[in-house]
C-alpha cells in the first residue's frame, strides 16, 4: 500500500512536534530520557494518524486499541501523544511540569487511562509481557461476545532493555502458542544501552528468537515513514501471528552530536545541543511552542475512528445488560449465596483438610458462578487446586474459555494477569508455590502499584510442606510480601477462613490479593455459621476467648496452620491456670486498617498483658503486634527436608516447646 509523499512530509513535521516536546520537557526538568521519544517519534506519528483506534473524548472505549510504552524511560513519547492528539487531561502545561511532585507527567508513565496511559511501565519488559495480558483479554471477550463489540489490536513499543529481560522470553513464548495476532510489537532496534552499543553484552539474533516461537518479524527502517506504514499494515493483515517489528532507528534522531550516542539514553541534550538540533530539524518554534497548523494536523488524528466510534456505541448499546456487565467486569449481584452456604456446610462438618483443598472447593463455587474470573497456574494445577469442573482451557483454538496454561513462567504469568486486568472485564486468579513468589514478585509490585485486582493462590506456604526442603519452604515470604504497601496477604487458618478470604479478595478492587495455603491438612475450627458474617474481612478477630469472667493472662496470635497449634497451647495453658485468648489473624494488613477501637477490643489492653505470635515462618515485622521479640515464635533460618511433623519439633514449634517459654515470660 503506497500513501502520497505529501502525506508523509506533513506527518514529518508532525514527528518533529515529538521530538521538540521531548527533548524541551527534559531540559527543563533537568532529567529525563531524550533519546528514546525523538527516535521513536517517526513510528510513533504514523502508528497514531493511520492506525491506533481511539477517541480522546472517551478515553476507555472498551473496543479502543490498546497502546503500551513498554519502554517506560521514554516517557516524554507518550506524554507528547497524549498532549498532541487532544486528552484534555494532558495540556502543555503537564508536559511544563514533567517529572514534577504532583504532576502526571512522571518519570516513568503511571496508569492512568484518562490521558492515554494503559498502564504503568519502566521496569523493563514489564510492558512487554503485560502486553500479551491485553492481547489476550481482547481474544477472549472477542470469542465471548463478537467482532462487533470487540475487535482491536494491542501494540507495545519496546526496546532492546526489554527484549534483554528474561520476561521477555516467557511472554513471547507464550504470546506464540496463544497465536495471538492482534499483537504488534514495535522494536526501537537502536543499538544502544546506557553502559554504551549493546554488542558490549549481546549478539543475539533478536529476529530469529521470535520467529523460533511463531511470530511474524519485518525488519525495516523506522525513520521512513512509508516503509513503517506497509510494516504496521502487513502486521495487521497477518491475523494468524503476532508481529514483532523491528524498527532501524537512531537514538535521539536529529540531534547532530548525539544522535546513536548513548549520552543521549539519560540525559538532558543541553542548551546548546536543542539549538542545534532545532536548527537541524528546520524547527524555528520556542521551548513547548507547537505552531496551530501542526497542532491542528494532530488534533485531526482520532477523526478516521470517528465513525466506527458511533457505530459502536449504536452497537453496544443494544447489547443485553448481561454483556454490558461482562465488558465492565461487573460480577453477578447474588454471588456469595453459594459461598455461604459452603461456609455453613464446612462448619457443619468441620472438615480437617489443605487449605488448598479448601481453596479448592470454594473456586469450584466462584468458577461456575463468576464467568470473570480467568484462572490459570504455573504447571502446579493439581498442587494448587485451581482447576474445576468449571474451567475451560484457553487455546489458539478456542478462546472462549476461563482457564490459562501458563507453564513454568511464573513471571510472565503475573504479568499477563496485570495485562487482564487492565483490558477490563476480568479478574485474574493464578496458582504457584508461595516460594516462588520471588519469580514473579517485579510484576506482583506493579499489580499493587497499579491497584489491580489479581488473586495470588500461593499453596505449599510453610515449613510444613515437608520433605522437598529448604528451597521450597517458603520462610521470608509471607513478611516480605506483607511489607509492599497496597499487598494485602491471606493466611487462612482452616476451611472457613479459606472461603472467607476469598470474599474478601474478590470484594477488595483496589488491590491485588495473595492467598497462602497449606500443603498439609489442618482442622476447621469454626462451628457457629451466621449468615452473612465474615470475620476474616477485619484481618483478624478472637477465635478462642479466655473462660467468660476469668481475667485474661495474655493474647496469642497466630496465622495459618500454626492457629490449631496456638489452640492447643492455649488448652496446655489452661489446665496450668493460665488463661490465653487466641486471635486468629489471616490478614495482617486489614487488622493494622481497623479502628483503634477494634484492634483494642480484640488485643485488649496491650501495655497489661502480653502478646505472643506463632508463626511457621520468619519473625520479621511481627514487632508491630508482640510486646517483645521473645515473644514471637516463628522460624528466621532457611528449613530442612523431613516429614513436616519433625520439621516442626526440630524449630521448635510445637505445644512441649512453646508453653514452657510462655510460662517463663509472664
Amino acid at each position: 500500500m503506497y500513501r502520497s509523499q505529501h502525506v508523509f512530509e506533513k506527518s514529518k513535521k508532525m514527528a518533529d512536534a515529538i521530538r521538540v516536546l521531548a527533548m524541551d520537557a527534559v531540559q527543563q526538568a533537568k532529567s529525563g530520557h531524550p533519546g528514546m521519544p525523538m527516535g521513536m517519534a517517526d513510528v510513533a506519528t504514523v502508528l497514531a494518524s493511520s492506525f491506533l483506534k481511539f477517541n480522546p473524548n472517551d478515553p476507555t472505549w472498551a473496543d479502543r486499541d490498546r497502546f503500551i510504552l513498554s519502554a517506560g524511560h521514554g516517557s516524554m513519547l507518550l506524554y507528547a501523544l497524549s498532549y498532541l492528539t487532544g486528552y484534555s487531561g494532558m495540556t502543555i502545561e503537564s508536559i511544563r511540569k514533567f517529572r514534577q511532585l504532583g504532576s502526571h507527567t512522571d518519570g516513568h508513565p503511571e496508569l492512568n487511562p484518562n490521558v492515554g496511559i494503559e498502564m504503568t511501565t519502566g521496569p523493563l519488559g514489564q510492558g512487554f509481557a503485560t502486553s500479551v495480558g491485553f492481547a489476550l483479554g481482547e481474544r477472549i471477550q472477542n470469542a465471548r461476545i463478537s467482532n462487533t463489540i470487540i475487535d482491536h489490536y494491542t501494540y507495545v513499543m519496546a526496546g532492546d532493555g526489554c527484549l534483554m529481560e528474561g520476561i521477555s522470553q516467557e511472554a513471547l513464548s507464550l504470546a506464540g502458542h496463544l497465536k495471538l495476532g492482534k499483537l504488534i510489537v514495535l522494536f526501537d532496534d537502536n543499538s544502544i544501552t546506557i553502559d554504551g552499543k549493546t554488542d558490549l553484552s549481546t549478539s543475539d539474533d533478536v529476529r530469529k528468537r521470535f520467529e523460533a516461537s511463531n511470530w511474524h518479524v519485518q525488519k525495516i527502517d523506522g525513520h521512513n515513514h512509508q516503509e513503517i506504514f506497509e510494516a504496521i499494515t502487513a502486521a495487521k493483515d497477518n491475523r494468524d501471528q503476532p508481529s514483532l517489528i523491528c524498527f532501524k532507528t537512531s537514538i535521539a534522531f536529529g540531534s547532530p552530536n548525539k544522535a546513536n550516542t548513548s549520552s543521549a539514553h539519560g540525559a538532558p541534550l543541553g542548551e546548546e545541543e536543542i539549538a542545534l538540533t532545532r536548527q537541524n530539524l528546520g524547527w524555528t518554534h520556542g521551548p513547548f511552542d507547537i505552531p496551530d497548523d501542526i497542532l491542528s494536523s494532530w488534533r485531526k488524528t482520532w477523526v478516521h475512528n470517528e465513525k466506527a466510534y458511533t457505530k459502536w456505541q449504536k452497537a453496544f448499546n443494544h447489547c443485553d445488560d448481561d454483556v454490558q456487565n461482562s465488558i465492565k467486569g461487573k460480577i453477578p449481584v447474588n454471588w456469595k449465596t453459594e459461598l455461604f452456604e459452603l461456609i455453613n456446610a464446612f462448619t457443619k462438618e468441620t472438615p480437617t483438610i489443605a487449605t488448598r483443598q479448601a481453596s479448592g472447593k470454594v473456586l469450584e463455587i466462584l468458577t461456575a458462578e463468576i464467568e470473570e474470573l480467568i484462572g490459570g497456574s504455573a504447571d502446579l494445577s493439581g498442587s494448587n487446586n485451581t482447576k474445576t469442573s468449571s474451567s475451560q482451557d484457553i487455546a489458539a483454538t478456542d478462546y472462549s474459555g476461563n482457564y490459562i496454561n501458563y507453564g513454568i513462567r511464573e513471571h510472565a504469568m503475573a504479568a499477563l494477569m496485570n495485562g487482564l486486568s487492565l483490558h477490563g472485564g476480568f479478574i485474574p486468579y493464578a496458582g504457584t508455590f508461595l516460594v516462588f513468589a520471588d519469580y514473579a514478585r517485579p510484576a506482583m509490585r506493579l499489580s499493587a502499584l497499579m491497584k489491580q485486582q489479581i488473586i495470588y493462590v500461593m499453596t505449599h506456604d510453610s515449613i510444613g510442606l515437608g520433605e522437598d526442603g529448604p528451597t521450597h519452604q517458603p520462610i521470608e515470604h509471607l513478611a516480605s510480601l506483607r511489607s509492599m504497601p497496597n499487598m494485602q496477604v491471606f493466611r487462612p487458618g482452616d476451611a472457613v477462613e479459606t472461603a472467607e478470604c476469598w470474599m474478601t479478595a474478590l470484594e477488595t478492587t483496589d488491590k491485588p490479593s495473595v492467598i497462602a495455603l497449606s500443603r498439609q491438612s489442618t482442622p476447621n475450627h469454626r462451628h457457629n455459621f451466621v449468615f452473612g458474617e465474615n470475620l476474616s474481612k477485619h484481618g483478624g478477630y478472637v477465635l478462642r476467648a479466655e473462660p467468660n469472667g476469668i481475667h485474661c493472662d495474655l493474647c496469642i496470635i497466630a496465622t495459618g496452620t500454626e492457629v490449631d497449634l496456638a489452640l492447643q497451647v492455649q488448652k496446655r495453658l489452661e489446665s496450668d491456670c493460665v488463661h490465653a485468648r487466641v486471635i486468629s489473624m489471616p490478614c495482617v494488613e486489614r487488622f493494622l486498617e481497623q479502628p483503634q477501637k477494634y484492634q483494642e477490643k480484640t488485643l485488649g489492653d496491650r501495655y497489661k498483658k502480653p502478646i505472643f505470635v506463632i508463626e511457621a515462618a520468619s519473625t520479621f515485622g511481627w514487632e508491630r503486634l508482640a510486646t517483645s521479640s521473645k515473644h514471637i515464635f516463628g522460624i528466621d533460618s532457611f528449613g530442612a527436608s523431613a516429614p513436616a511433623p519433625a520439621l516442626y519439633e526440630h524449630f521448635g514449634l510445637t505445644v512441649d516447646a512453646i508453653v514452657p517459654k510462655i510460662k517463663s515470660l509472664l
